[in-house]
């Protein structure tokens, strides 16, 4: 099987969620900021066992300092799951600040990923999955293989845009950014970006991995969207997809949490897809996986850098 396929998790935890829906993190107990390590990752591993597919975990570096994060991570990097970073702070904003700031934010998360781990990173994903060229020309002087920001999906950019919108008329704003329209008409599959434009081709000396979107609709093809979409839907944009060269399927840590898991309703009546069972969402996940592992050869994002690279 030449084409490829890649799973990759962004290991946010709940306080980022409270920023992006405009809610106070107070109502977050000890319990709730705890469960990525303590619920989410061991059932991302189960999972990654079941259909013995590898993947790449996306680690906020300030997020080693909640509980059991660290010994998760290890476990995680035993059972052979590659650790990305994806930044320090996760400041949404990170790619609006100046160049020594970024330059700082990243290289401190590089430095408690790999003395937590033993593991430096080698791929990097922006918080919110926005970048700019401050931020693509700091990745790249860092030294990365690879960067994995890039999401071309209309439909995300428009739903962010309304929620973003109806959040500040609630006043209660959120602290995601909109990203720069230029997205939407980034490549959908790996391509070497301009360090000047990093939604356009260039010469850059790593390669950018966008996560998975649908030719034509631009319908992203995620965690979110595999697990609370009709299910006639993921099949259809499973197969719109079966000619791209990598697959790179992108998930976050809540798409396998639910509200029994001990999360504020609050929290869950603005994020709703916390509403979902896991249970359900886990089902889904184990059926996708399956015919990602029939289907193609499965690696990690590293994996698939080295492979691509010397191909775009």
């Amino acid at each position: 099987m030449s084409r490829l396929g890649a799973i990759s998790v962004d290991l946010d935890s709940l306080p980022h969620y409270c920023r992006i829906q405009g809610v106070d993190e107070a109502v977050l107990d000890e319990r709730a900021r705890a469960l990525v390590a303590s619920a989410a990752i061991p059932r991302f591993l189960e999972l990654f066992h079941r259909a013995r597919v590898p993947a790449t975990f996306f680690v906020i570096g300030a997020d080693l300092s909640q509980a059991g994060m660290r010994e998760a991570l290890l476990t995680a990097r035993a059972a052979g799951i590659e650790l990305g970073s994806h930044s320090f702070s996760h400041d949404y904003a990170l790619s609006r600040q100046s160049g020594e700031a970024i330059a700082r934010d990243l290289a401190q998360a590089d430095e408690v990923i790999e003395e937590a781990t033993g593991a430096r990173p080698v791929g990097f994903r922006a918080p919110g999955y926005t970048l700019s060229a401050k931020l693509l020309q700091a990745v790249a002087q860092r030294g990365y293989a690879y960067d994995s920001s890039v999401f071309p999906a209309a439909p995300y950019y428009l739903l962010k845009a309304s929620v973003m919108g109806a959040l500040a008329a609630l006043g209660r704003p959120s602290r995601a950014i909109l990203d720069s329209p230029r997205v939407l008409l980034a490549p959908r599959t790996p391509y070497r970006p301009s360090l000047s434009a990093p939604y356009a081709k260039g010469d850059a000396p790593l390669i950018e991995l966008p996560m998975s979107v649908a030719p034509l609709t631009r319908v992203p093809f995620i965690g979110t969207f595999v697990t609370t979409a009709p299910w006639a839907a993921v099949e259809l944009t499973f197969r719109t997809l079966s000619r791209d060269e990598l697959l790179n399927f992108e998930l976050h840590a809540v798409d396998v949490l639910d509200q029994s898991d001990g999360v504020p309703p609050v929290l869950a009546r603005q994020q709703r897809d916390l509403k979902v069972p896991a249970r359900k969402k886990l089902a889904r996940l184990r059926r996708l996986f399956s015919w990602l592992a029939e289907d193609r050869r499965c690696v990690t994002l590293a994996e698939a850098a080295r492979h691509l690279s010397p191909l775009v």
